[in-house]
C-alpha cells in the first residue's frame, strides 16, 4: 500500500469510527478487503450505540448469574425472581453515542428503547428512572 492509499484509508477508518485493529480482524474475517458498504456495516455493528464496546469491559465485572436471576445480559431487559410468581424486568440504556450528538432526542430513543425491551419480555413498565451522567461542564457541547 502506498502513501495515498494509507492516507485514504487513514481518513475512511476516521469517517467509519473504526480503528486500525478493528479493519485488520474485518480483512481477517472476510479473507478480503472490505468495500465502502461493507466498512459502514461494520461501523454499524460496532458502534458504541450497538456493541458497547467502551463501556461492556467495564460492565463485564458485575456479576451476572444467581438463582433469582431469570434473564441475564443479552438483547432485551433482565429479570429477577422477586417471589410468589412475580418477576422484575429492568433495563438500562446508556445511549451514549445517540445522546453525545444529540442529547435530547438521544435521550428520548434511550427511554423509548426501555420501554421496548421491557415489552419484548412480556411486561409492562410501571416505572421509568431518568438516571442522567454530563460530562465536564466547560465543554460547550455539555451545556444544551
Amino acid at each position: 500500500m502506498n502513501k495515498q492509499e494509507e492516507r485514504n484509508l487513514k481518513k475512511i477508518l476516521e469517517e467509519n469510527d473504526l480503528t486500525d485493529s478493528e479493519y485488520k480482524k474485518i480483512v481477517k474475517t472476510l479473507k478480503r478487503e472490505p468495500n465502502d458498504v461493507e466498512l459502514g456495516l461494520y461501523s454499524a455493528m460496532w458502534s458504541e450505540h450497538c456493541s458497547y464496546k467502551s463501556s461492556k469491559p467495564v460492565l463485564s465485572i458485575f456479576p451476572t448469574q444467581a438463582e433469582w436471576v431469570l434473564f441475564g445480559p443479552g438483547e432485551n431487559a433482565g429479570a429477577i425472581d422477586i417471589g410468589e410468581g412475580l418477576a422484575m424486568v429492568m433495563k438500562i440504556e446508556s445511549h451514549n453515542h445517540p445522546s453525545a450528538v444529540e442529547p435530547f432526542h438521544g435521550a428520548a430513543t434511550g427511554s423509548g428503547g426501555v420501554v421496548r425491551d421491557i415489552l419484548a419480555m412480556g411486561a409492562r413498565p410501571v416505572a421509568l428512572l431518568g438516571s442522567l451522567r454530563f460530562g465536564n461542564f466547560e465543554d460547550s457541547h455539555v451545556k444544551y
